[in-house]
């Protein structure tokens, strides 16, 4: 067991507050604090604390030996650390994407490599061979488009900026309404989005607007990616296709390959495959690929599968149909313990309480803090005061 800290992503789309307050930090620059990482991955490594005025980074500790801090069965099987866990503050939203599948990942990544396309490269889809399933779990009020609505014919003869591509839908089903949406050119956004825009951002300011509506999202999007030539982004078809979905604390929701998402606003916890494999479909400045979004994209309606949860529970599990991790959240009261037997390797974030762990050693933590737990490891965590805890590994 080793206490360790995560690296901080100051993201625009970040909030100010969340995060920082949450660690304990002053942020006077008013810095936007959008990610807070713990994990092995190279964009922002967690650190090891290994003593007074002495540290190492996660990556560096498990190398030194893989099979006792990953054990065999991962080793063999990832030969790493195979997730990582965030926290999330979205202020403003980010991007619509979707991610591939492994295979789908393994073919982009060799291809691009072919071609000599650098790693850094702008226009680089593939920057590993991974796929990028992830879970959520709402830590506040959260809001995200996730899946293409299941009530989408109405959508199409409802709305106004849809309409006039009906055809389309019923002859080439989704995926032909789809295509043909985000092939328009900027002239062609521009000219359709207009008019909706004159009419729902002033009742967007005004507050006139439901945040369950694509309408209020869709006002959002125009101010928050407002240029000066006027342009307006594509990804605004998106928000009146796609569901809507608004969290509370403690319920969470799996994202697989395929699935088009973006987190609209709140905070979160994320749990996700080591990857940067992310193909955008709008609500960004950054590289769009439409033909390999294309090709990576699940046209079907989705049922939300929300995943139920209370914060304030002795132990919650949040399933995902992935080898590559386990998600689970903890509630113990004080003057209670309870026996955490972690097979496989593991990373604990408290977000509040005070405990003291028992595994090779005791530690004592405060607040938000972290720990990496090696595989085979059993804890005793007694908390001082209500604690709450997620603890991230890998499935049996």
């Amino acid at each position: 067991m080793h206490r360790i800290k995560g690296r901080i992503q100051h993201y625009a789309w970040g909030g100010k507050t969340f995060i920082a307050e949450l660690l304990g930090q002053e942020n006077p620059d008013q810095l936007p604090y959008g990610e807070y990482w713990l994990g092995t991955h190279p964009g922002g490594p967690a650190e090891v604390m290994l003593g007074e005025n002495a540290s190492t980074t996660l990556p560096a500790l498990i190398n030194t030996d893989k099979n006792r801090f990953l054990g065999k069965a991962v080793k063999d099987q990832f030969n790493s650390l195979p997730f990582l866990l965030k926290i999330l503050d979205v202020k403003d939203m980010l991007s619509i994407q979707v991610h591939p599948t492994k295979s789908a990942a393994e073919e982009g990544f060799r291809r691009e490599n072919e071609l000599a396309i650098p790693l850094n490269a702008p226009n680089r889809n593939y920057k590993d061979e991974n796929h990028k399933p992830e879970v959520m779990v709402a830590l506040s009020d959260f809001w995200l488009l996730h899946g293409f609505a299941n009530d989408i014919d109405m959508r199409v003869s409802q709305y106004d900026i849809l309409q006039s591509f009906e055809q389309h839908y019923e002859t080439g089903g989704i995926k032909g309404l789809y295509k043909k949406l985000m092939e328009l050119t900027q002239d062609e956004v521009n000219a359709i989005i207009e008019p909706l825009s004159k009419r729902i951002i002033p009742l967007f300011n005004e507050g006139k607007i439901d945040k369950i509506t694509p309408d209020f999202w869709a006002a959002k999007a125009m101010l928050n990616f407002e240029n000066t030539q006027g342009h307006f982004d594509k990804g605004i078809f998106s928000i009146y296709l796609f569901n809507i979905l608004n969290l509370k604390p403690g319920q969470g929701i799996f994202q697989g390959a395929g699935m088009p998402h973006a987190y609209l606003e709140g905070q979160n916890i994320e749990l996700m495959s080591n990857s940067d494999n992310v193909l955008r479909a709008g609500l960004t400045p950054k590289y769009i690929d439409i033909p390999e979004l294309l090709a990576n994209t699940n046209f079907v309606p989705t049922i939300p599968r929300i995943i139920e949860g209370n914060l304030d529970e002795n132990i919650q599990v949040y399933d995902c149909p992935v080898p590559d991790f386990k998600l689970c959240s903890y509630f113990i009261k004080m003057g209670t313990k309870e026996t955490l037997k972690v097979t496989k390797p593991g990373i604990i974030l408290i977000m509040k309480g005070e405990a003291c762990w028992n595994c090779n050693q005791e530690l004592k933590t405060i607040g938000s803090e972290a720990l990496f737990i090696a595989a085979g490891e059993s804890i005793q965590v007694e908390a001082e005061i209500d604690t709450m805890f997620f603890l991230a590994t890998v499935p049996e």
